[in-house]
């Protein structure tokens, strides 16, 4: 009787492999989707709740602001750096109106670099703002994007291209200097003469940075406090007036330092920003890697979404830019973005001091935005002209 059991098993177990192959496999034969999404995204996407995102139960903004700055800074994975910045001025043109610098001076306690600061002539202190350049997939300049070289032909012809293809052909920064502002510019590492780095170095140079205990974007997101914090500390400028600008990646980088850095009293990014649940699909410019590790804080959407972030920077005035045709943010996803964030400055008493506005075109922040945000900034400030 046990071997005809044994034999009646068989058959059975036979049977349903049989039955198996005829319907196809029941286990898993595709790991990675072609848009280099997992095939598990849908479920990982659904387990998204951002516990710590402004809601309606908030009953102390103070407390949930604190305590969200203090789970980005540790996602960071940097540690405080109050380094002295012990600048020097190195170089110095005559632009008419103001003065363009190259200083040097300690970013932190790892890395001394070069910025370019345009300051003003007349009696100051004067209003300021530091200026985040994007990505853009060229390294070879980086705060020259923002603010116009000299001394260096090949700069210079690298500079006026970008701004012709994306600025109107005007320099943001010089633009806001003719306005009476202090501004100062540097690169982010790899880019300018921090670089070189290249667009296939993006990935290993990020996972170097893992190896080493510390993160790519952790460091850009530290700089860039720094950045604003010497910026603020120049005897030109007025500390209760200092700018984040941004655009593209600096867009970014420009409304996380106004989350992290109370040196920060305003925000003007242009190009950035929307939902993860927007900017995780299918086509997206945010799955291929390359730039997105410039912006990648491991475990940040356990905690946050990226309007979330940026809502910890209120309620300071922040004006928000978006193009309707930007193929890197989806317009949905950019509104359900402006909305969460609104409802944070509401909370706040402050819903007039954030403005968002689409314009009709691309990624570009061409001369009629310039110049509305120039003057939305001039207005936060109560400035005349």
């Amino acid at each position: 009787m046990g071997v005809l059991r044994n034999v009646g098993l068989g058959i059975v177990a036979i049977s349903a492999i049989a039955c198996a192959r005829a319907s196809g496999p029941d286990y898993q034969t595709t790991g990675v989707r072609p848009d280099n999404l997992p095939v598990m995204a849908p479920q990982l996407k659904a387990r998204l709740r951002f516990p710590m995102a402004w809601s309606d139960q908030v009953t102390d903004l103070v407390a949930w602001r604190k305590a969200g700055v203090a789970k980005l800074w540790e996602l960071t994975l940097q540690t405080p750096d109050h380094t002295p910045f012990d600048a020097q001025v190195i170089d110095e043109v005559d632009r008419g109106t103001y003065v363009a610098r190259k200083v040097a001076f300690n970013l932190t306690a790892n890395s001394r670099v070069l910025g370019l600061l345009l300051v003003p002539k007349g009696q100051g202190p004067f209003p300021a703002a530091v200026m985040y350049h994007d990505h853009g997939a060229r390294f070879d300049i980086g705060k020259e994007k923002m603010i116009a070289p000299w001394g260096d032909p090949a700069r210079q012809q690298a500079s006026t291209a970008w701004t012709q293809r994306y600025f109107s052909g005007r320099h943001p920064g010089d633009e806001l200097a003719k306005r009476g502002y202090v501004v100062f510019a540097t690169d982010a590492l790899g880019w300018g003469d921090r670089g070189a780095m290249t667009y296939d170095m993006q990935q290993a140079l990020a996972a170097n940075f893992f190896h080493l205990g510390s993160s790519l974007a952790g460091v850009m997101a530290l700089e860039d406090t720094r950045a604003a914090a010497f910026l603020a500390s120049l005897p030109d400028v007025n500390p209760r007036q200092v700018a984040a600008v941004g655009f593209s990646m600096g867009a970014f980088r420009a409304w996380q330092a106004a989350a992290l850095s109370d040196a920060i009293t305003a925000t003007v990014a242009v190009n950035w920003m929307a939902t993860t649940e927007g900017l995780m699909v299918s086509g997206n410019n945010q799955l291929r890697g390359g730039s997105a590790w410039t912006m990648l804080h491991p475990g940040l959407q356990r905690s946050l979404d990226y309007p979330d972030v940026a809502s910890l920077a209120a309620p300071k005035p922040m004006l928000l830019l978006a193009g309707e045709q930007d193929a890197l943010f989806p317009p949905d996803a950019v509104r359900a973005a402006y909305a969460r964030m609104g409802r944070v400055w509401g909370a706040w008493k402050a819903g007039d001091r954030f403005q968002t506005r689409f314009w009709p075109g691309g990624h570009v922040f061409e001369q009629d935005q310039q110049v509305f945000a120039w003057e939305w900034l001039d207005r936060q400030w109560g400035r005349q002209r």
